[in-house]
């Protein structure tokens, strides 16, 4: 236990955000909140600005660049006008150098030098959380609960553990591409847990299903099912939205993710460790060598996407890795993959794999002469099991063959997927 609790004081001296970056931030807010509050003035909108996120809640981590969410809450005479359009019109008169993401309501982000970004969010002000148009709605309820849930610097800094030891393993974010715990979700969980470690504990012991109902807004578990979107109910773990009980905070985890996170806690619980917190890079070189070893092909690629950079970008990579996956899985044993977001337009892939001794190819019914015949013709090793007629195949193709042969046949559906390119790396 004292190990533990050294290792986490060392780690935390590396995940708090240094003082004079903080003040920076709040210099530079406190500046470009006080110009944005004067443009809307000018423009007679009736809006409030608030700084929200993981800033407002002192729960920010230290990284190469720090995001930071300024809201833009508008009144709610606002409903099903273009408020997004509104604070772009605020932002040029300031003129302001900002980029704008596309999303279910455009918001807006501006690069502070190479130290930080400010992501300028339109939002409805609702007085009840289901009166809400879309999530970012509800950020101002997040915001005032959390910060009255975490009051010491204690909670505080085991928020922080958790985010650094999710952002490490790859697990902290809700985004497509991640499926994982968003900032919010870790804030709930921790105030639920009370401590970093008894979270990570509490991770590797879920079974089943795990309801988390902080506030106990639901009397049980059947209330619960019978409330609550089915579609928000297939994550492992539920944690009831403090703010709005019809909502899973946590509806983003998915199976995959969480039993990858399980495996870590587990690890780091049975030998604790700094690495732990600290983002592992992937050794190409050494995977090679490995591969070379077993007497495996390896292979590493880079696709590219036509969307927008960020979550939908990220979220189409991923989505063809899985499916090249599958696709390779037919043909192929694969021991060890990766897939790495650039944040960008392109992801890398991996692959370390052997080719199966044969595939089975599932042939016509045995009743059906022409195309049985038609089969039989094609391979002549063809063989009736059941009502069915199969056939073993051989492949011979290196995984590069494979690939490039693989790319010229789906072309339409890697447009289909909004998949531009696919080079060996």
């Amino acid at each position: 236990m004292k190990k533990i609790e050294n290792i986490l004081k060392e780690v935390l001296i590396k995940v708090n955000p240094p003082k004079e970056s903080l003040d920076y931030i709040e210099k530079f807010l406190k500046k470009f909140i006080a110009e944005l509050e004067g443009k809307f003035r000018k423009m007679k909108a009736d809006v409030q600005i608030f700084v929200g996120g993981s800033f407002a809640k002192g729960t920010m981590i230290r990284k190469g660049k720090y995001d930071v969410d300024v809201f833009a809450r508008f009144d709610e005479k606002y409903r099903g006008k273009n408020i997004s359009g509104i604070t772009k019109k605020a932002l040029e008169e300031m003129k302001a150098d900002f980029s704008v993401v596309h999303g279910s309501r455009d918001y807006f982000r501006i690069d502070v030098g190479s130290s930080f970004f400010v992501e300028i969010v339109p939002v409805i002000k609702v007085k009840k959380p289901k009166e809400a148009e879309n999530i970012t709605d509800l950020s101002y309820f997040h915001v005032d609960y959390v910060k009255k849930k975490l009051k010491t610097g204690k909670m505080t800094e085991e928020v922080r553990l958790a985010k650094a030891f999710c952002h490490a393993n790859k697990c902290y974010g809700a985004e497509g591409y991640i499926n994982g715990f968003s900032g919010y979700a870790l804030e709930l969980l921790i105030n639920h847990y009370k401590s970093f470690l008894n979270f990570a504990r509490g991770m590797t012991k879920i079974k089943d299903k795990e309801i988390i109902d902080n506030e106990k807004l639901y009397k049980n578990k059947s209330e619960i099912m019978m409330n609550m979107n089915s579609a928000k109910m297939v994550s492992p773990i539920i944690v009831i939205d403090p703010t709005y009980k019809e909502r899973n905070a946590l509806a983003a985890l998915s199976e995959e993710t969480f039993r990858q996170f399980k495996e870590v806690c587990r690890k780091f619980l049975k030998n604790p460790s700094e690495k732990a917190f600290e983002e592992q890079e992937i050794n190409l070189e050494k995977i090679k060598e490995n591969a070379r070893k077993t007497k495996s092909e390896f292979i590493s690629l880079i696709a590219e996407t036509d969307k927008q950079e960020g979550d939908v970008a990220g979220s189409k990579l991923i989505k063809f890795y899985r499916h090249l996956s599958e696709e390779i899985g037919k043909y192929y044993k694969i021991s060890n993959k990766g897939f790495d977001y650039n944040d960008k337009k392109q992801a890398n892939y991996f692959f370390v794999l052997k080719k199966k001794d044969f595939i089975l190819l599932n042939g016509p019914d045995k009743k059906d002469k022409k195309n049985s015949a038609l089969f039989r013709k094609k391979h002549k090793n063809a063989f009736v099991k059941g009502n069915r007629i199969f056939a073993k195949e051989k492949l011979d193709k290196s995984i590069r063959e494979f690939i490039n042969d693989w790319k010229f046949k789906n072309s339409e559906k890697m447009k289909e997927m909004h998949i531009v390119g696919l080079k060996i790396d």
